[in-house]
């Protein structure tokens, strides 16, 4: 693939041409999701494209028929009489035989129509299916980059947004077949007027490809603006955000910010669209002119007695149809080149792969967890920042301990929970489980064995079962196992007061749903971690909305549900830490202390501090 990064006003020629090997795989996507579909279109498409030749031709013999009859001596005086001497029965034929052609093409039509739309559909399905799927694989640090969140908006817009490239596609090749019947039959009579009409043509073709160019070329400097314009738009009419909106007085602001991005890009659109207006009308003219100046020869032949008056409407027929279809297709040719270009925004995000993956042949992850995990001088920065979130991090978290993790913001709290979870891997240093390696382990298997819920966690407009099902979601059937976790995290008390319990609706997305306040959507979200029945849990500042006493309950109850497990805890009250085996102090991404709460407070550092400060604020 080019380096996208740098792509120009307007793409090259060489470029859009290379586009269409795009092509091929997207025609092997379509073929894959449906083969009985895609060869019932070809099929039927193909027997389309000779109908109207037939059906020209079978109108020039009726012509040449017609005019024979007319100059024919002592002509019969009523239709029954010319029945009755048989001079019409071929025409009868000639007429019932174009009445067919005419009925089976507007049936096969209806008939295309209908596959092309069912094919449509599954492909635009299949197509979301496997971007999601593909999306599934790749690390939170792709997330994380505005630049992949541009790839991957453009990538979201094609996998629904090039359907008519399919339909583009079959009816080329629907074209052609037709265009070379037309062809075959002009060569008999004439075939330089086809080489002349190509000429004529050419300037029009040329054009569209490089307005065509320019508009894929505008799409994709302009993502950014999009997806700001998309996000401006959810922002000022939403309920997530209805609130603050409303009493900040946004509406403004965020409308004015609406109609000066739409304003920015309707400015650039409209500029390419007059341009393309102007020299498309220009060249269609000179395609029009070479028209009639054939239209003008084939009259000439026919006067002198070369053509028929059949062949005259059959030429004319012939190139006016050939006129139209060439013009279709060279016009078609770039358009297909420029959706071509959008398909690499589809294809080329199919080819970002992860970088956390699981070894070819992974190690077991072990149950029970036997020593524990050791962080030995591991060190990390996030992508693109030159400040170290954790450097020189080495500590030990034994099986079955709890262990709490304390520091201000910034000191590498959230980045460590990351890395032991394999979110991110290391840069420096390594981090090991029961003495191996965490890479070693199967990324799968070791993600299934944690439970982890962070501070801004995920609120589904689910029911309030499914939200505590997402834990294990394979277990969500396990009706036993969800009301098990609620009543571990005390969500149970916050389900038992909806009207539908388990199966009520959570959220104001959707109909009937019922917004929680923030301490009642903790307690389902912790839920989940329970749900997960994992063998390592965390905690990682989940309970920010909980007053001091239901935050006390809720980790007091972690700790007792802990027995056996490896788990850690996150939290800015000191209150609720200090019931943990172990407290470890963090500060500048290393550990700065570590011991139980009176250790630490005995030697005065900086935990003993910073427990002063917060019991300063209840006295």
């Amino acid at each position: 693939m080019p380096d996208r990064s740098s792509l120009s006003s307007t793409t090259s020629f060489k470029e859009r041409l290379g586009a269409l090997k795009n092509v091929g795989p997207f025609l092997a996507m379509v073929w894959q999701t449906s083969p009985a579909l895609t060869l019932a279109t070809f099929l039927l498409r193909l027997t389309r494209a000779l109908l109207p030749v037939a059906t020209l031709y079978v109108g020039k013999l009726i012509i040449d028929d017609v005019v024979l009859l007319v100059q024919m001596p002592n002509k019969p005086q009523t239709l029954q009489d010319w029945f009755q001497a048989g001079h019409l029965n071929r025409i009868a034929l000639l007429l019932v035989a174009e009445f067919a052609l005419a009925v089976l093409s507007d049936v096969l039509g209806r008939v295309v129509s209908l596959i092309d739309s069912l094919l449509s559909e599954r492909v635009t399905n299949a197509s979301s299916v496997r971007l999601m799927e593909h999306a599934a694989t790749l690390d939170l640090e792709d997330f994380e980059d505005a630049e992949f969140q541009d790839q991957l908006e453009r990538a979201r817009r094609q996998s629904s947004g090039r359907m008519t490239l399919m339909a583009q596609l079959f009816g080329q090749a629907q074209d052609v077949v037709t265009v070379a019947s037309f062809a075959a039959g002009m060569i008999l009579y004439a075939p330089w007027l086809i080489a002349f009409l190509l000429l004529a043509l050419i300037p029009a073709f040329l054009g569209e490809a490089h307005f065509n160019a320019q508009s894929y070329s505008l799409d994709y400097r302009r993502t950014p603006e999009r997806r700001e314009l998309d996000y401006v738009r959810q922002t000022a009419a939403s309920a997530e955000t209805a609130k603050e909106v409303k009493i900040f007085g946004l509406n403004r602001f965020l409308i004015d910010r609406y109609r000066q991005l739409s304003a920015a890009l309707y400015a650039a659109n409209r500029q390419i669209a007059v341009r393309r207006a102007g020299w498309g009308g220009l060249f269609t003219a000179i395609g029009t002119i070479g028209y009639y100046c054939a239209y003008a020869y084939i009259v000439w032949q026919t006067l002198t007695g070369a053509f028929t008056v059949g062949d005259l409407t059959f030429l004319a027929g012939s190139f006016r149809r050939l006129r139209n279809l060439l013009e279709g297709l060279l016009a078609g040719f770039s358009i297909t080149a420029s959706q071509a270009l959008y398909l690499n925004d589809l294809f080329s995000f199919y080819e970002i792969s992860p970088e956390i993956r699981s070894p070819e042949n992974p190690r077991p992850f072990p149950r029970p967890i036997r020593d524990g995990f050791a962080f030995e001088d591991v060190g990390f920065r996030y992508p693109g920042a030159k400040r170290w979130a954790v450097r020189h991090l080495s500590f030990a978290l034994h099986a079955g301990e709890v262990v709490a993790l304390v520091g201000e913001n910034g000191a590498g709290k959230t980045t460590l929970v990351k890395l032991l979870t394999r979110l991110y891997d290391p840069d420096e240093g390594r981090i090991l489980l029961d003495g191996h390696d965490l890479r070693d382990y199967d990324l799968d298997a070791l993600r299934s064995n944690m439970g982890v819920i962070f501070q801004d966690f995920v609120r589904y407009n689910l029911t309030a079962g499914d939200n505590i099902a997402v834990g294990r979601v394979e277990a969500r059937d396990d009706h036993a196992r969800i009301e098990r976790a609620a009543v571990r995290s005390g969500a149970d008390e916050v389900i038992a007061r909806l009207p539908a319990g388990y199966g009520q609706m959570l959220g104001k997305r959707f109909r009937k749903g019922v917004e929680l306040s923030g301490g009642e959507w903790q307690k389902i979200a912790i839920a989940r971690a329970y749900m997960r029945e994992a063998e390592v849990l965390i905690l990682d500042e989940p309970t920010a909305a909980l007053d001091a006493r239901s935050e006390f309950e809720v980790f007091k109850r972690f700790k007792e549900l802990s027995t056996s497990k490896t788990a850690i805890l996150i939290s800015h009250r000191f209150s609720s830490v200090r019931m943990a085996d172990r407290i470890l102090v963090l500060a500048d991404g290393k550990v700065e202390a570590s011991g139980t709460h009176e250790e630490l407070m005995s030697q005065s550092g900086r935990y003993a501090e910073l427990f002063e400060l917060q019991a300063a604020g209840y006295r």
